[in-house]
């Protein structure tokens, strides 16, 4: 399964960038977001996402 990652503003909480992962990506994405104090936002990716 695939998941989009959105990188949220600190300020007005809008998507900055995003990018698409598997699965196994996503404990490390978290884990690298929090140690940076980053706001994300997680959703199941569109099968046709990349």
């Amino acid at each position: 399964m695939r998941f989009e990652i959105m990188r949220l503003d600190d300020v007005d909480g809008t998507a900055v960038d995003s990018t698409v992962v598997d699965a196994a990506s996503v404990n490390r994405i978290v884990r690298q977001a929090a140690a940076m104090g980053q706001r994300i936002y997680i959703r199941p990716a569109d099968s046709s996402a990349s």
